[in-house]
């Protein structure tokens, strides 16, 4: 059920932010904003770590990208392709740290998988004119992403539900994000990826322990299961496709957001 509205952040409190072990946060356009990463919201990121807070990606972009993030960013796992595979640092019984790799469907799956998704790449760009198969699809392992306004001129929201409706019709599951339709055959989303990262990683999954932030329809199964979860402003334009908003919502868009909840969970906390 929704909120009478979505709380600002100085309504945060110490004894919400007590029991955070870390936190989850979307990328697109909750990290970045217009494509490019908010650089505040990158160093907010390192400070958070830096605290001694856990801090997890968890997006819909693909296995490449979950690859060079888990290698290089400031965090200690990521959840991608919208919970389909989570990837993570760890020292190998070498000593060497390498990267880990894990997919919920076995590879011969994601291959048999990926011809099925052929079919809705035709139909999706027969049927809904303007839309483009995502410039990130070549690094992608289990999921078709479906452009409708990153590279190409934005589409409107009938545009956005015909695209969902192709991939109904075949029998997919399908996530709107703020730039994507994201489709797949399988049983996962961001929620389900995330609680198998947190085995592997040895960490509590409790909701009350993570705060999670993001901005987009893709983000519902997380606002509706943590309860410090927040929206970016940006989140404004998606709250009528999700059943369950966010608790709180800040006032800067994008990464900007993400830096003042990130401040604020630090600053309550010392």
């Amino acid at each position: 059920m929704q909120p009478n509205r979505l709380r600002p952040l100085d309504e945060l409190g110490v004894a919400d932010v007590a029991p955070l072990v870390g936190v989850l946060f979307d990328i697109d356009d909750t990290v970045t904003l217009h494509g490019r990463i908010v650089p505040s919201a990158f160093a907010a990121m390192a400070r958070a770590k830096a605290a001694g807070l856990q801090m997890v990606p968890v997006t819909g972009r693909p296995a490449g990208w979950v690859d060079h993030i888990a290698r290089m960013w400031p965090v200690d796992g990521v959840v991608g392709e919208n919970g389909g595979l989570w990837f993570y640092m760890r020292a190998g019984t070498d000593g060497v740290v390498k990267l880990q790799r894990r997919f919920l469907q076995p590879e011969a799956e994601r291959v048999r998988n990926r011809t099925r998704l052929e079919a809705v790449r035709s139909d999706v760009l027969r049927d809904v004119p303007g839309c483009a198969i995502a410039s990130d699809q070549p690094y992608r392992e289990l999921d078709l992403a479906v452009d409708f306004c990153e590279d190409v001129p934005p589409l409107g929201d009938d545009a956005i539900d015909r695209i969902v409706e192709v991939f109904d019709r075949h029998g997919a599951t399908s996530k709107v994000s703020s730039i994507h339709v994201n489709g797949w055959f399988g049983t996962f989303d961001k929620l389900s990826g995330f609680e198998r990262l947190a085995v592997d990683l040895g960490v509590t999954s409790a909701p009350a322990a993570w705060a999670y932030i993001g901005d987009s329809a893709n983000d519902g199964p997380m606002f509706a299961h943590f309860p410090l979860s927040v929206g970016v402003a940006n989140v404004d334009a998606f709250l009528p496709r999700l059943p369950v908003w966010p608790r709180f919502r800040t006032d800067g868009e994008g990464g900007h957001g993400f830096t003042q909840l990130v401040d604020r969970i630090l600053a309550l906390r010392a």
